[in-house]
């Protein structure tokens, strides 16, 4: 079921018209297939030509022979094959050779252009017979078949758009947990849980690794079987921005402290001001100890564990950056003179505070890789300019699917929309950052999708976009039967996320009490979202449901009941403001079991899932997280065996004051909710004023609360603006929550003014004028809504004047009722640039138009507007634009900065427009009504 027609859909790989000739039989008859490699072959070929034989048995049940001579004679047989002739990195071809020795009837070739290249063509053929390389890590079956075959036709693996791809393990608590609780009770992330990650890597066509590095974890050359079967499997091993030269300062700097005391006896201190000469030689020792490994050597330094650099005795700018350069010259003569020729590729990672002293002149070699971090939470702080492209030794990116640290962090489930990853991801490549990308994700498990989305973009980054990237990848998982509907259901789990992640929730973020319970139809997305989740998780077979959980229930579910307790809570929180008796309590119950809820639903995946093989591996909350969210406190209060009525009216936190409003334009419905301010059952009634104010309930018997929808009946009412009201009784007492109903007629074109605003989808342009070479993109799948629109290029000229003949242009009709002097904000989704800015311009009609300048710089602090941005995963940038007259009008979005992404747009008439996310898109008029 996963293997019909994978082939095809694996990144990077052209397969070439089909062919005439009878399929290649690796099993018929119960009878498999030899493979053959030559014993002389690096070590990682036969290493993996072993997996190829174990795939083959998991398909088939039958095992080939893995043949180190050639046979005599043979009708079929497996070559596998290096040909460095080719001259190429990484490629590979598999083909179907008649009679290719003597003796050998038919050959299926797999010959790569090096080491990797052969093994990832070997692990190609693994997919092609549908073997998923998360077979082990999430759990994928394998369908059984008595007949495995593969096509006759050329299959050619081209060369990596990028050329180091891979992963850091990072933030490791869970890994850590979970493998010393299932894999090396004696380790903490030892070799047998390397030789997983190792395998998973080559699977996904990656090669390269920065190794866990927190106190959690043991330093990978604790255990001298870690870099030797790195390079048994072929995984270039590096390390992370603050383990120069392959060093685990956590756990190797203190031992080797002590073993090098200061003349007086105390300890030197990992500061190059201080102790060159000892910190020199702790380098030197690892270089010499790992020289005859393929590595990554990291170049620089940062302080201990992840802090600041050191520098006691540089206080200013320009003596860092003199010391910097004397560290970078000393680690350089270090391989040179331990490694040799072998040290590359070199890195620099100008992280956090290295990234101002590299700006402020910092000398690297031309042939170092420059690596450019993200500000950790998905968006790319700096990009190489024209002379940093032109460096011998390139240019890479370093890129956080999760994040441990400010403002808040994200651990538990990968909620990075992909569309934002695809569009910082090209944009980086546009830049020629394309020598090494590496992804921070964080204990591995639950990256599962984002990551095979990475790095199929890394061999591939101009393969189709997200949505066709998930409909490929989860059909190879589950089926193509059931691929449009998975993709569908992780494109709304990613949008819901982009809205708020579940790792950021928090107490009165989404309104409980505006546009129709702004919170409540958040979870109310979720809620439909998990049915449609459990329908398809019922239709698949028994074999595929601990896969089915891991990469899809759970996510959903978790973050449906993350989103759910802190909805109650904030009901809570609500429900004492308002008085309310039983409410009250309720809502707390109501919170708490979401609560517990999720715990069960993480206990299930910790010790059921898959017979418990995971047992530790999730944890929403590990310890000492950053403003992580946990459990709401909720408020009870004492019964009183009593009764009132009360009454709360949307768009009030308390009462009734702010008048209901309709609009013709929109013909929406309006909540009004009723309560019990004690414990006792309420006899209610409710009746409209006007016979057109039409009520869902007109009265009952409340035991809590219960909430009623009050709508107009647009074809009984009369034409003009009228106050009717909603007159609610019981217990000896009526409330009147008044309405305000506009009913003018509707005509002309454009989205229209209603409730006190214009709220506009920005994909939903009427327009688009392309000029200077650029354009706005439609990105479906990004923002908070279906689709956002991007400036691109990314590498297009910024705009800064003369907007309407040179910048790039988005037009929308828009029809007002009002005049005057309005805010326009645009919701921009975050990007940054540390060297230049992001900028965009609006205007009305042929008025000039307004700069809008957005957040450039990622601070790395809570609380400022780069943090907001962060948390809410757009940048609110406010103009103005004068209406003089009512009726229609035309609002202008320019291009001034390349790769901005916009995802709507709210002009406010009538006072600020409440609420954290936008309020639902405003009717849109095509032709006269």
């Amino acid at each position: 079921m996963a293997a019909a027609g994978a082939a095809p859909l694996l990144p990077g790989v052209a397969e070439a018209a089909p062919s005439r000739r009878p399929d290649f039989p690796l099993v018929v008859g119960g009878q498999a297939t030899d493979l053959f490699v030559d014993p002389a072959e690096d070590p990682a070929v036969i290493r993996a030509a072993g997996d190829l034989q174990a795939d083959v048995e998991r398909v088939s049940g039958v095992r080939p022979r893995l043949l180190h001579t050639l046979p005599e004679r043979a009708a079929h047989l497996v070559v596998i094959a290096t040909d460095p002739a080719q001259g190429r990195w990484e490629a590979s071809v598999t083909r179907v050779v008649e009679r290719p020795f003597p003796g050998v009837d038919r050959a299926l070739t797999i010959t790569g252009s090096d080491r990797r290249g052969t093994v990832y063509g070997i692990y190609d053929t693994s997919e092609r017979i549908g073997v998923s390389p998360w077979y082990w890590w999430a759990d994928v079956p394998v369908e059984r078949r008595d007949t495995v075959t593969v096509p006759a036709r050329t299959f050619e693996r081209r060369e990596p758009a990028v050329r180091y791809r891979g992963i850091f393990i990072n933030d490791e608590q869970n890994l850590t947990t979970w493998s010393r609780r299932t894999q090396e009770p004696d380790k903490n992330i030892g070799p047998r849980t390397y030789e997983r990650v190792f395998e998973l890597l080559l699977r996904l066509k990656a090669n390269y690794l920065w190794p866990a590095m927190h106190p959690y974890s043991d330093f990978f050359n604790k255990h001298a079987e870690n870099p030797e079967l790195a390079d048994r499997y072929g995984i270039v091993v590096g390390s992370s921005h603050p383990e120069a030269m392959l060093r685990n300062g956590v756990h190797e700097w203190a031992p080797w402290a002590a073993e090098h005391p200061d003349a007086d006896g105390a300890l030197p201190v990992y500061d190059y001001t201080v102790n060159p000469a000892v910190i020199s030689a702790y380098w030197r020792a690892r270089a010499r100890q790992n020289a005859r490994y393929e590595s990554s050597w990291t170049l620089g330094m940062r302080g201990l564990h992840d802090s600041a650099l050191e520098t006691k005795n540089a206080t200013t700018i320009p003596q860092k950056v003199a010391v910097m350069n004397d560290i970078i010259a000393d680690q350089r003569r270090i391989l040179a003179e331990e490694v040799g020729a072998g040290a590359a590729p070199q890195i620099f990672v100008p992280y956090k505070e290295v990234l101002d002293l590299y700006n402020a002149g910092v000398q690297v070699p031309d042939d170092v890789t420059l690596i450019w971090p993200d500000d950790n939470h998905g968006n790319m702080r700096q990009l190489p300019d024209e002379a940093e492209r032109a460096r011998s030794g390139g240019n890479g990116i370093y890129y956080h699917l999760s994040y441990w640290g400010r403002p808040r962090s994200y651990l538990w489930l990968d909620t990075t929309q992909l569309a934002k990853v695809g569009q910082e991801l090209r944009r980086v490549h546009e830049h020629g950052a394309d020598r090494v990308w590496i992804f921070n994700v964080g204990d591995l498990k639950s990256i599962e999708t984002g990551l095979s989305f990475c790095l199929d973009l890394a061999w591939d980054v101009e393969r189709t976009g997200p949505d066709g990237f998930l409909a490929a990848w989860y059909g190879r998982q589950f089926g193509h039967r059931y691929a449009r509907e998975l993709a569908a259901i992780r494109t709304e789990y990613y949008r819901l996320a982009a809205e708020r992640r579940p790792e950021f929730i928090d107490r009165d973020v989404f309104s409980t009490v505006h546009h129709g319970d702004e919170a409540g139809r958040r979870l109310d997305a979720y809620a439909s979202l998990l049915e449609r989740v459990r329908a398809l998780g019922a239709a698949l077979p028994e074999s595929y449901r601990d896969a089915f959980f891991e990469l899809v229930e759970y996510p959903v579910h978790g973050a449906y009941l993350m989103n759910l307790k802190y909805y109650w809570a904030d009901r809570n929180a609500l429900a004492v403001r308002q008085g309310r008796g039983a409410g009250t309590n309720r809502y707390a119950e109501l919170a708490e079991a979401a609560h517990a809820d999720e715990q069960a639903l993480t206990r299930r995946y910790n010790t059921q899932v898959a017979g418990g093989k995971w047992d530790g591996i999730v944890n929403p909350y590990p310890s000492q997280i950053p403003k992580a969210p946990g459990r709401p406190a909720v408020t009870r209060v004492a019964r009183q065996e009593t009764s009132g009525l009360g009454v709360a009216a949307e768009g009030n936190d308390v009462g009734t004051a702010r008048p209901l409003s309709f609009d013709r334009a929109d013909r929406g419905r309006r909540f009004v909710e009723v309560f019990t301010t004690g414990f006792l059952p309420l006899e209610w009634t409710a009746v409209g004023s006007e016979p057109w104010v039409r009520l869902s309930a007109g009265g009952g018997t409340v035991t809590d609360q219960t909430r009623i929808w009050v709508e107009i009946d647009w074809a009984l009412a009369p034409e003009g603006v009228h106050t009717p009201a909603v007159i609610l009784s019981g217990g000896g007492r009526s409330t009147e929550v008044a309405l305000r109903v506009v009913n003018t007629p509707l005509e002309g074109r454009g989205f229209v003014e209603a409730h006190g605003y214009v709220s506009i989808e920005a994909a939903h342009y009427d327009r688009q004028v392309p000029r200077g070479g650029a354009r706005w993109r439609t990105v479906p799948g990004l923002g908070r809504r279906s689709a956002a629109v991007e400036a691109v290029p990314s590498t297009a000229r910024p705009v800064t004047e003369a907007f309407a003949t040179r910048a790039p242009e988005l037009r929308y009709r828009v029809r007002f009722t009002s005049t005057g002097v309005f805010p326009v904000t645009v919701l921009r989704l975050p990007s940054l640039d540390e060297r230049g800015a992001r900028r965009l311009a609006v205007g009305l009609d042929g008025r000039p138009p307004v700069l809008l300048s957005g957040q450039a710089v990622a601070t790395g602090n809570r609380g400022d507007a780069w943090a907001r941005n962060v948390e809410e995963g757009v940048e609110k940038l406010t103009g103005t634009i004068t209406v003089d007259t009512p009726g229609e009008h035309v609002l202008r979005l320019f291009m001034a900065d390349p790769a901005i992404a916009v995802d709507q747009i709210v002009i406010a008439t009538d006072g600020p427009v409440p609420g954290y996310l936008a309020p639902p898109e405003s009717r849109r008029l095509r032709r006269p009504v």
